[in-house]
């Protein structure tokens, strides 16, 4: 895997790390954030996609993104879709 940084959270200081890479060989996003809290696990589970069994499967996992990632997850899906060819 070779893993392509884009950029960190600018907003995040020194106490937190959400990062946004892009697998340059599955043209993946791979994200790093923070892990949702209950209340937001727990309306996750009850508010599933049409056709789709409730709760979140134990491969899964919730996470928040920052509204300051936005603009790297743009970024990222340039650099994903360029992989990606």
């Amino acid at each position: 895997m070779a893993l392509l940084f884009i950029g960190i959270d600018p907003e995040t200081g020194q106490s937190g790390s959400p990062t946004v890479w892009v697998d340059t060989e599955t043209a993946d996003i791979v994200l790093q954030s923070y892990t949702a809290d209950a209340r937001t696990r727990e309306q996750c589970q009850e508010n599933t996609a049409p056709g789709h069994d409730k709760g979140i499967p134990d491969h899964e996992t919730v996470i928040r993104i920052p509204v300051h990632l936005v603009p790297l997850l743009r970024e990222a899906c340039d650099a994903a879709q360029r992989a990606a060819l």
